[in-house]
């Protein structure tokens, strides 16, 4: 049990210190024109993200936990917090990365990752102003930096038990 909460923070970690890692940029990012923003993301999202290993090892973390002990009550919001953080990747983050890389050149997983359809923005649809798109995606890290830490917090207190 030792050595799957010590993974399982290990991978909550280091996913809290992705989205913290661009909550932290902040500041200097919204200060960046359009151009050199678009530039600095386009060159971030060329890899795909394996978000499901961390998911599935608190989840495992959550069922293997003695049901009614500190550690299951620790553990279940630390589980929630998570998964919270992935929804808004999913729903928040991830539309706003597929705009950003339309057009540009990249390896096939990732092209297969961020695949863009003239249906994803409402057919022909203009593309929306740039700086809604840049504080939808800043915003959504710095949230989900707050979840990841949330989450892990929980799960590192719930260790010491």
């Amino acid at each position: 049990m030792v050595v799957l909460q010590v993974a399982t923070a290990t991978l909550v970690s280091i996913a809290m210190a992705l989205a913290l890692a661009h909550a932290l940029e902040f500041p200097g990012k919204m200060r960046l024109t359009e151009a050199t923003y678009r530039a600095v993301l386009s060159g971030l999202h060329h890899g795909r993200h394996r978000r499901r290993v961390g998911f599935l090892m608190l989840l495992g973390l959550l069922v293997l936990t003695p049901r009614g002990s500190a550690a299951f009550w620790l553990t279940l919001p630390a589980f929630v917090a998570f998964a919270a953080m992935h929804g808004v990747y999913w729903l928040v983050t991830h539309p706003v990365n597929k705009f950003w890389v339309e057009g540009v050149d990249m390896a096939a997983a990732g092209a297969k990752f961020f695949r863009v359809r003239a249906t994803d923005r409402g057919g022909h649809a203009p593309a929306p102003d740039w700086t809604v798109l840049r504080d939808r995606w800043e915003y959504s890290h710095i949230v989900r930096a707050v979840l990841g830490l949330a989450s892990q917090t929980l799960l590192i207190t719930a260790m010491a038990l």
